[in-house]
C-alpha cells in the first residue's frame, strides 16, 4: 500500500505529535509526509519511508518514540556520527545515547542500566551489536516503543552500501512481532525498494514515497580533460571558501587530490578506508564542526552526513549507478540553499567501470545487475535531455525539464553519428579487435607512430580517415559507442576493443547511431548565488547581514564549547532568521522555526543580548 500525499491525520495523535514538533524542535508545522508517517507509527503500523536527503526522516521515528511507551532502537551503520546524532539529540532536550565499540564497558552498563529502567528515549545500535545474544536479551526485558530502520537500502545486495549484517535483520520482526518498524532510506530504485520489503518482511507496511527531486541541486557533467585542473577552477570560480565533497575512486586519488587542492590554497581533508581509524575520525570531525573544508573521500564517506551547508559534491570518477550519485550528491544543499552537483567523465571512466564488473568474483548474476545499473549511469552522462527528469524518471517519477541543470542551459547538439561510428568500428575490424582504444584512434588520424609502423596499419583503408578530428573528439565519439553497447571492452587482453553483435547492423548502415557533438571542456565560469556567503548577502540587508554574520561567530565558539558541529547548535537557515527578525524578546525568538524549548532556554538570553549590543 502507498499513502497519498497529503495528510488527512487527524485526532489526539497529530495534536500530541505537533506539540513535540513545535516545543522540542522548534519547527511550526511537519512537511509533505511526516505527519502521516507520524500518525501511523505511533498507532503501531509498520512503515517504509523513501525521502530525500535533508527531507526531515529523522523526526519521522524521532518524535513516535517519544509518544510511545518504551524507547526507540534505532538501527545504524554509522558508527562514526553516532555521538554526533546523539549530541544534536542533546541539544533539543531529547534523552539520547549509543551502544557501540567506541564506548568502555562501564559506559555501555550504564546505557543498559537506563534502558531497563525507562530512563532514556532513544538508543542508536549499529546491526552487528544489536544481533548479538548479549543485546538480543537485553531487548527482550526492555519496554520498547519501536525500531527504526536507517539507511535501509544497504540490505540490498545490488545497492551501493551493501552490509550482510543487514539481511539480519528480519530477525526483530520474528522476536517482536508487536514492536512497530520504520525503515527509512533515501534512494531506492523499485528492485532494492522490492528487495527492502522482502528481506526485512515488510510486506505488509505502509509505503510512504516522498519526491525524489532537490531543486536547489544544479546538476552538471563535463568531459574530462585534466580532472584535477578542472575541478579546481571549479572550487574557485563557485565555491571559494565553500565546504564541499571531492570522491574519487581509488584511495590514492583521494590523497593525491587532497593534496594538490591543499597547494592550490583550498583546505582540503582525505577520508578512505585504508586510513587509521584515529586519523579518519578526526577528519570527519573537522569537516563536520569547522567550515568551508573540502573533503576528498571515498564512498566510504558521507552516509548519514548531516552538515546542512555542504555547498558542492563533485565526482572526478564515474560512479556505478545512479542511486549511488543520487545519494552522494545529496550531500549537497541539505538547507535548501542552492549548491552543484558537478562531474568530470570521459572514456577511462567507461572502461574502469566495466573492467571491474568482469573482474569481480560476484556470480554471474550480481555481474549483470551492477552492468544494468552502469549501463543507467552512462546513460545519465549521454543524455541529451535534462539530466533532472533523467534521474527522477529512474527512480519512477515523472518531471518536466528543470532549467537548471547543464544540458537546460546549455543544450547539446546531437548529430548523425552513423558515418564515424562507422569508420571506428571498421578499424577495430581491421586490426583484428587487437588493440586498445589510443592505438585504434592514432589510425584514424593518421599518426605514425613506432607501433603503427610496427604493425603497418598505416597501409589500412581506414588509416587517416579521421584526420578532421581531434583526439579528444574520438576518444568522446569512442565512449558514446561503449556506453552504447556498440563496442566492447577485452580486459583480460590489454583492454582490445571488440565488436558486439549490435555493431554488425551499424556497419551494415541498417541503423542509424546519434551522438552528441563533442564540445571542448570549457573554463568553469562564476553562477551568481552560488556559495553560501552570496546567498546570505542577496538574502539580507546590510544590517541584517551584520547581525547573521555575529550569530555565525556566536555559533562557532558556542559549539566550541559544547564539542559539537556548528550546525548542532541552529543551522544556517535559523540564523538567517533571527538576523532578517532580530527579535527583542524570549517569545519573539520562540517564534522562530529551528528554536524549541530547550534551545529558547540555553541560548536565548545569550541571542538577545547580542543583538541588543548592535542595535544603534
Amino acid at each position: 500500500m502507498t499513502a497519498s500525499t497529503h495528510s488527512n491525520a487527524s485526532g489526539n495523535t497529530v495534536d500530541q505529535a505537533l506539540h513535540l514538533l513545535q516545543t522540542i524542535f522548534g519547527y511550526p508545522a511537519f512537511r509533505s509526509q511526516q505527519g502521516q508517517i507520524v500518525e501511523h507509527v505511533v498507532n503501531g503500523g509498520d512503515a517504509l519511508v523513501l525521502m530525500p536527503t535533508g527531507g526531515g526522516k529523522s523526526l519521522c521515528y524521532q518524535i513516535p518514540a517519544l509518544l510511545r511507551n518504551g524507547v526507540g532502537i534505532v538501527v545504524s551503520p554509522l558508527i562514526a556520527l553516532m555521538q554526533d546524532q546523539v549530541d544534536a539529540l542533546a541539544e533539543v532536550g531529547v534523552r539520547a545515547s549509543f551502544l557501540n565499540s567506541t564506548q568502555s564497558f562501564d559506559e555501555i552498563l550504564a546505557v543498559e542500566k537506563k534502558m531497563r529502567e525507562g530512563d532514556i528515549d532513544l538508543v542508536y545500535i549499529a546491526p552487528e551489536r544489536l544481533l548479538t545474544q548479549r543485546c538480543l536479551e537485553l531487548l527482550q526485558v526492555v519496554n520498547i516503543a519501536l525500531f527504526a530502520i536507517d539507511e535501509a537500502h544497504c540490505v540490498s545486495q545490488w545497492g551501493h552500501d551493501f552490509r550482510p549484517e543487514y539481511i539480519k535483520l528480519s530477525a526483530l520482526h520474528e522476536r517482536f512481532p508487536n514492536v512497530p518498524r520504520i525503515a527509512l532510506t533515501a534512494t531506492a530504485d523499485q528492485q532494492t525498494r522490492d528487495e527492502i520489503i522482502h528481506r526485512l518482511q515488510l510486506e505488509n507496511a505502509m509505503q510512504f514515497v516522498s519526491s525524489f527531486d532537490r531543486p536547489n541541486i544544479r546538476y552538471q557533467i563535463v568531459e574530462k580533460a585534466n580532472g584535477r585542473k578542472q575541478l579546481l577552477d571549479f572550487i574557485t570560480a563557485q565555491h571559494s571558501g565553500d565546504a564541499g565533497i571531492v570522491y574519487c575512486l581509488s584511495r590514492k586519488k583521494v590523497e593525491e587530490t587532497a593534496e594538490f587542492l591543499n597547494e592550490n590554497g583550498i583546505t582540503s581533508l582525505p577520508y578512505h578506508a585504508g586510513m587509521d581509524l584515529q586519523d579518519r575520525s578526526r577528519n570527519q570531525a573537522r569537516f563536520l564542526r569547522e567550515d568551508g573544508i573540502v573533503m576528498c573521500a571515498t564512498i566510504a564517506f558521507g552516509m548519514g552526513i548531516d552538515k546542512p551547508d555542504v555547498r558542492f559534491v563533485a565526482h572526478l570518477d564515474l560512479p556505478k549507478s545512479i542511486e549511488g550519485y543520487y545519494q552522494e550528491t545529496g550531500r549537497a544543499g541539505r538547507d535548501g540553499a542552492s549548491a552543484n552537483a558537478w562531474m568530470a567523465y570521459g572514456l577511462q571512466d567507461v572502461v574502469q567501470q566495466r573492467r571491474m564488473i568482469d573482474e569481480s568474483e560476484a556470480n554471474e548474476t550480481y555481474k549483470r545487475v551492477q552492468s544494468v545499473k552502469l549501463d543507467a549511469m552512462l546513460t545519465l552522462c549521454e543524455t541529451l535531455n535534462c539530466r533532472r527528469v533523467h534521474i527522477l524518471d529512474y527512480f519512477g517519477q515523472q518531471a518536466e525539464p528543470c532549467g537548471n541543470c547543464d544540458t537546460c542551459m546549455s543544450p547539446p547538439i546531437s548529430f548523425d553519428g552513423s558515418v564515424a561510428a562507422q569508420k571506428i568500428l571498421s578499424t577495430v575490424y581491421r586490426v583484428d579487435q587487437r588493440f586498445a582504444a589510443g592505438h585504434v584512434i592514432d589510425i584514424l588520424r593518421g599518426i605514425d607512430t613506432e607501433r603503427v609502423q610496427q604493425w603497418r596499419h598505416e597501409k589500412l583503408s581506414t588509416y587517416g580517415i579521421g584526420s578532421d578530428k581531434s583526439e579528444a573528439e574520438w576518444r568522446a565519439l569512442l565512449r558514446q559507442l561503449i556506453a552504447l553497447g556498440l563496442v566492447a571492452v577485452d580486459y583480460e587482453n590489454y583492454s582490445s576493443l571488440k565488436l558486439t553483435e549490435a555493431s554488425r547492423a551499424v556497419l551494415r548502415g541498417e541503423i542509424k547511431v546519434q551522438l552528441r557533438q563533442y564540445k571542448k571542456a570549457e573554463k568553469a565560469v562564476k553562477h551568481k548565488r552560488q556559495s553560501a556567503k552570496d546567498f546570505a548577502e542577496s538574502d539580507l540587508d546590510s544590517k541584517a547581514q551584520s547581525v547573521f554574520d555575529k550569530l555565525r561567530w556566536w555559533r562557532v565558539e558556542t559549539a566550541r564549547t559544547h564539542n559539537v558541529p556548528a550546525y548542532v547548535i541552529f543551522p544556517d537557515a535559523t540564523l538567517r532568521e533571527i538576523a532578517r527578525q532580530q527579535p527583542a524578546s524570549l517569545p519573539a525568538l520562540r517564534a522562530i522555526s529551528g528554536v524549541g524549548d530547550k534551545k529558547l532556554e540555553s541560548y536565548g538570553k545569550e541571542i538577545i543580548e547580542l543583538i541588543e549590543e548592535l542595535q544603534p
